[in-house]
């Protein structure tokens, strides 16, 4: 797989990983993941890596590191040769300059077409007849690569680093309780927290959230991690807006919490998700400097931006224009000459609420800003971690999406940084997670996520 391996015993034959370059494009340091086996690179990744390295997006900055991390490899050695990754593994890394096929094969022959693709393909054809004596396998986030590969008999795989096995068990956040006696509700509700042993044997994740009901009577709870109490969740609005179900409630429990500095709320479209997030943080604004709601710019249908007409601003408005909806949702609760109709305006004009792509966030400061990201599921694990990674002091960050409804060609519902994100930040203090899965939107469009 390409993920770390088990270790390796003497006599297990060390492989040979042939990357592609949407494997670099999402992770610069793929070539380190591989423990003892080798790793190589067509020289056609080379190249369609130069096309990348310029830019702000976050392909670009892979590309710039990973161009690199091969320029300061090389020094003193020869790229066409095997060269030592580190003192402390055999791994050896090289270029191939060989994508010719083999006598028998021929990727650009046989699907008639000179493009990259196919030259990598070559390439892995190469290696597989020089070194026929070990398994070679070519690792690719392109689907359509992996098929083509296998139909030449050459094993492939997807890029498994960050990815989620168990995409069913993924942490959900919230916990439905059935107990046989209602003291124990009611003491809840009545006293508004108890210790968790008075109603589970182990202490649950921290910030993770509970439906206590049986057939008389129902409360909505959450785990303190400060108290490890369970704590009484009381519905609150924000903004005009109101929950209409316990998961929402728990989401708008998440967000007005100061003490959870990193919320993600994951749910099918119309279950709320940004709505909620965006009311709370208007309701909040006092509280920090400015709100961010940012999105990816993931083109549809392979349109890129560049294509369509305009400055950059009517460029990007297209897919800012669901955030601005939202926004237009909240402010359509109050009348146009009330004051918190007025106040959003206000903010907006005086750019205290700013609507971005999420490429214009980078390089900015983000100490005591609320920062919303919506479509986190297009977002790589990486570029996650490079959003988080820059909050300040008072500075709360929200990813909202949906992890079955991927935009971009080299994610998937298991390796989308929200999904990892989910997975590996499950029970830190500071974090929380709700999955919203009661559609709110409309019948119809209820109706259209559950049986189209």
């Amino acid at each position: 797989m390409a993920k770390k391996n088990k270790v390796l015993n003497p006599v297990q034959i060390r492989k040979i990983f042939i990357l592609d370059t949407s494997v670099i494009l999402h992770d610069h340091q793929a070539v380190n993941q591989f423990e003892e086996h080798d790793v190589a690179i067509p020289i056609s990744v080379l190249e369609e890596l130069d096309s990348f390295k310029k830019g702000n997006d976050t392909i670009n900055f892979e590309a710039r590191q990973f161009i690199r991390f091969v320029d300061k490899l090389s020094e003193g050695n020869s790229l066409n040769q095997w060269i030592q990754l580190s003192p402390e593994t055999p791994s050896c890394f090289t270029v191939v300059m060989q994508e010719s096929g083999t006598e028998e094969q021929n990727a650009v022959k046989i699907f008639g077409d000179r493009k990259a693709d196919h030259l990598i393909l070559n390439a892995a054809l190469f290696i597989k007849q020089e070194y026929s004596d070990r398994p070679v396998i070519l690792v690719t986030k392109d689907v359509n690569l992996r098929l083509k590969a296998r139909s030449l008999n050459l094993q492939a795989e997807d890029y498994e680093t960050g990815k989620i096995q168990n995409l069913e068990g993924l942490y959900r956040g919230i916990t439905q309780l059935d107990l046989e006696e209602s003291e124990m509700i009611d003491k809840i509700h009545q006293m508004e927290s108890v210790h968790y042993s008075e109603v589970m044997k182990s202490s649950p994740y921290n910030n993770h959230y509970f439906i206590i009901k049986n057939h008389r009577s129902s409360t909505l709870a959450y785990f303190n991690p400060e108290t490890k109490n369970l704590e009484r969740v009381e519905k609150r609005h924000a903004y005009g807006i109101k929950p209409r179900n316990a998961e929402q409630t728990f989401a708008m429990h998440a967000l007005f919490n100061n003490n959870i500095k990193l919320v993600t709320i994951q749910g099918v479209a119309g279950t709320g998700k940004t709505l909620i997030a965006l009311a709370a943080a208007l309701e909040q604004r006092s509280n920090f400097r400015q709100i961010y709601l940012a999105r990816p710019i993931v083109p549809l249908n392979n349109k890129d931006i560049g294509f369509l007409p305009g400055d950059i601003k009517a460029k990007i408005n297209p897919y800012m224009e669901p955030l601005w909806d939202n926004l237009k949702v909240i402010q359509n609760q109050y009348s146009e000459n009330s004051k918190e109709y007025q106040k959003v305006k206000e903010l907006v004009d005086n750019e205290k609420l700013m609507v971005t792509p999420l490429a214009y966030i980078r390089g900015r400061s983000l100490a005591n800003i609320i920062f919303i990201v919506d479509e986190a599921q297009n977002l790589t694990p990486l570029e996650v971690k490079t959003i988080i990674t820059r909050a300040g002091e008072g500075t709360k960050i929200i990813f909202t999406g949906d992890i079955n409804q991927i935009d971009t060609p080299y994610l998937d519902s298991q390796s989308n940084g929200l999904s990892f994100m989910i997975d590996r930040l499950k029970g830190q203090p500071l974090y929380a997670h709700i999955t919203l899965e009661k559609g709110e939107r409309s019948e119809l469009a209820n109706l259209a996520n559950e049986l189209l």
